[in-house]
């Protein structure tokens, strides 16, 4: 079974075929759900981290000072080990902590932040003179934000999406560990466990070419999205 003796496609049975595509499509739902519901949380927390900043267009160094500690404090956290910390939330909301709904939950706690960081980051990015055009004209601080600073920042906003869903995939392959479902889980218990070293090459080539899809795709979109690309 070892590759060095060549790559065994008989352990590729009808069952072990629908267990890898039932795998595929359980780690897009979670990837896809979890950074659906993280953008949900993060947008809106790294629009308030980039605005009350020191150079934000509403400096507020108590409400920086707070989101900025906890976005901190939950990035430092190894996502294995926020795994097992969330467990009980996991199973108060999900009924089980355990599969792919279940995994869910700690990859949005995980994402939200790394998501608030990169709209930050993305925001901070805008032409200081764009925004200073607009307080010029009297536009109010909400205007700015969904008018000038997520519209000019749409872009690097993109490639932020992009990034986030290769960061969750890979954190969802990381939960089969604890059977969290999809590949990862598939790729721990044949190719770690059972020694199956096909399954766990096809898992893995299988991963890396989900990654490198939404790769493409993010970066095609924000490549039309760009204007210093219009001539």
């Amino acid at each position: 079974m070892i590759l060095s003796s060549g790559f065994d496609w008989s352990v590729f049975t009808p069952n072990v075929n629908q267990m890898i595509v039932d795998g595929v499509w359980e780690t897009l739902y979670m990837t896809l759900v979890s950074t659906l519901m993280g953008y949900v949380l993060g947008l809106p927390l790294g629009i308030v981290l980039a605005v009350t900043g020191e150079k934000g267009i509403a400096p507020n160094k108590a409400v920086y000072g707070v989101l900025d500690f906890i976005v901190n404090i939950t990035r430092s956290i190894p996502f294995l080990i926020l795994l097992i910390l969330v467990s009980p939330i996991t199973k108060l909301i999900v009924g089980k902590s355990y599969g792919s709904s279940a995994t869910v939950v700690p990859l949005v706690i995980a994402a939200a932040p790394f998501i608030a960081r990169m709209v930050e980051s993305s925001i901070q990015e805008v032409d200081k003179g764009v925004i200073e055009a607009a307080q010029s004209m009297g536009a109010d601080n909400f205007t700015i934000i969904t008018r000038v600073l997520i519209v000019e920042a749409k872009t690097s906003l993109i490639v932020g999406v992009t990034i986030a869903l290769g960061t969750i995939l890979g954190y969802s392959a990381m939960a089969g560990i604890v059977g969290g479902g999809g590949l990862g889980d598939i790729a721990i218990r044949y190719g770690y466990y059972r020694y199956d070293m096909e399954i766990m090459v096809v898992t893995i080539v299988i991963l890396v070419f989900l990654v490198q899809v939404m790769q493409y795709i993010g970066m095609a979109l924000s490549k039309l999205t760009d204007k210093r690309r219009i001539k």
